[in-house]
C-alpha cells in the first residue's frame, strides 16, 4: 500500500505520516522545500517523540521524499499508483497544489484506468478542507470524481517548533485525533489504526476548530499582549487563562445547542483541551500559536466564525470578540501576515469599519458588526 502526502514538515512526518506509517503503508513525501526532501532521501529512518504522561519514541522508516516542483513526472507517477493522498499544508495553499493533483489523477486515468478510485484528504485546521481542495482539483479536471473520491477530516495533534539539530526527528503530544468521514469509502473502509471513522463530520470539526483551535489562538493573542512568551505560562496567568476559559464558554454555548453534545461532556473536552496546552513537555511560544493572524480572524474560522453563530442568535460574544481585539495587537516582526495587518491598521486609523467587513467579513447589517468595530477602533 502506498501513501502519497503533501506537505512533508513536522505535522506531515510526525502526524498524518507516522499514523499511515503505523498502519503499514509507504510513505511518499512530496514538497517544495528542497532541502527537506533532500534529507528525506538521504535517510532510511527518523523518529517521532511523543511526549506527555506516556511518552515514547516511534521509528518511521520505508519513506521517500520527491520535490513537486522540480521532479513533477515522478510525482505523477506516484498519483497514478497511490492508494491514499493526504495534505497537511495549511488551507491556503491547498489551491495551489490542486491543479498538480489535477493532472496527476488524469495521468493515472491515462496509465493506471483499471486502478480503484483513490481516496484524497485534506488534513487541515479548516472546515471540510477536503471540499475546497475537490473543488479546485475538480476545475482544472472535470473529470476527477472518475478517478477520485474526496474525503473530509478533521485533525488535531500539537505539533510545537522543534529544537534545532532534530533533522527529521519530531517531538509532538502523545495525543492526536483523526476523524474520518466514512461514506466516501463505501464498504471499502480502510484499517488505519488510529482513525475515527465517522458518518457525519460536521460535530466533530467544529467542536475541535472551535475548542482546540480557538482555545489555543485566544491563549496565545491573550498572553502576547501579556508579555507571556510561552503557551503553558500564559495559561499560568490567572488572569489570562480566565480570559481563554471565557471564550471557550462561548463557543460551547454554540456547540452544545448546535449538535447536542450534553454540556457536561463538552466542559470536560474543554478542561483536557487546557490541560494539554499546559504540558511542560511542549514548549510551545504565543508567537508560534499567533502567527497568521489575518487568516484566523477571517470570516469563516475560530473566532468570526462561532460569534457569528452566537450573535444571529442573540447569544454574547463579549470574550470572542475580545480575543479578536488582541489578536490585533500582534505584531510580530517575522510573520508576513501580522506585519500586513499592521500596516492596514495604520492605513485606516480614523475609520475602520471598511476594514472590519474586509478582513472579518461581518457586513454592518450583521448583529456582530457593532462589537467588532468597537475592537477595531480599540
Amino acid at each position: 500500500m502506498k501513501a502519497l502526502h503533501f506537505g512533508a514538515g513536522n505535522i506531515g512526518r510526525g502526524f498524518v505520516g507516522v499514523i499511515l506509517h503505523n498502519a503499514g503503508y509507504d510513505l511518499v513525501f512530496a514538497d517544495v522545500a528542497a532541502p527537506l526532501i533532500d534529507a528525506l532521501s538521504a535517510q532510511d529512518s527518523y523518529t517521532v517523540h511523543e511526549v506527555g504522561q506516556d511518552p515514547k519514541d516511534i521509528t518511521v522508516t520505508n519513506f521517500i521524499g520527491v520535490n513537486s516542483t522540480t521532479d513533477k513526472e515522478s510525482l505523477l507517477g506516484h498519483i497514478a499508483d497511490a492508494d491514499i493522498i493526504t495534505t497537511a499544508v495549511g488551507p491556503t495553499v491547498l489551491k495551489l497544489i490542486a491543479p498538480t493533483i489535477a493532472e496527476g489523477l488524469q495521468y493515472r486515468a491515462k496509465v493506471n484506468p483499471t486502478a480503484p478510485k483513490v481516496a484524497v484528504m485534506a488534513c487541515e485546521n479548516a472546515i471540510n478542507a477536503t471540499d475546497g481542495l475537490a473543488a479546485a482539483i475538480r476545475q482544472a479536471y472535470p473529470d476527477a470524481d472518475d478517478v477520485a473520491f474526496f474525503s473530509n477530516t478533521a485533525v488535531d495533534r500539537i505539533v510545537p517548533n522543534q529544537a534545532p539539530g532534530q533533522g527529521l526527528d519530531v517531538t509532538v503530544e502523545n495525543y492526536f485525533e483523526w476523524a474520518v468521514e466514512s461514506g466516501p469509502f463505501g464498504d471499502n473502509v480502510p484499517a488505519i489504526p488510529g482513525v475515527t471513522w465517522v458518518e457525519d463530520l460536521a460535530p466533530y470539526i467544529t467542536r475541535k476548530l472551535f475548542t482546540v483551535n480557538t482555545g489555543h489562538a485566544a491563549t496565545a493573542y491573550f498572553g502576547y499582549s501579556a508579555g507571556i512568551e510561552k503557551i503553558s505560562d500564559a495559561l499560568a496567568d490567572p488572569k489570562v487563562r480566565a480570559q481563554v476559559e471565557q471564550v471557550l464558554g462561548e463557543t460551547k454555548t454554540l456547540v452544545v445547542e448546535k449538535f447536542g453534545f450534553a454540556p457536561e461532556v463538552q466542559q470536560a473536552y474543554i478542561d483536557k483541551i487546557i490541560q494539554r496546552f499546559c504540558n511542560p513537555s511542549l514548549p510551545d511560544t504565543v508567537q508560534r500559536v499567533g502567527r497568521a493572524p489575518l487568516r484566523k480572524i477571517s470570516r469563516h474560522e475560530r473566532f468570526i466564525g462561532p460569534a457569528a453563530e452566537l450573535a444571529e442568535h442573540g447569544h454574547d460574544t463579549t470574550a470572542l470578540v475580545a480575543a479578536v481585539a488582541a489578536a490585533l495587537r500582534f505584531d510580530v516582526a517575522d510573520d508576513p501576515e501580522s506585519q500586513e495587518l499592521q500596516e492596514k491598521l495604520r492605513a485606516t486609523a480614523e475609520s475602520r469599519n471598511d476594514l472590519v467587513t474586509e478582513l472579518t467579513g461581518i457586513a454592518p447589517e450583521h448583529p456582530l458588526f457593532t462589537s467588532l468595530a468597537e475592537a477595531f477602533s480599540s
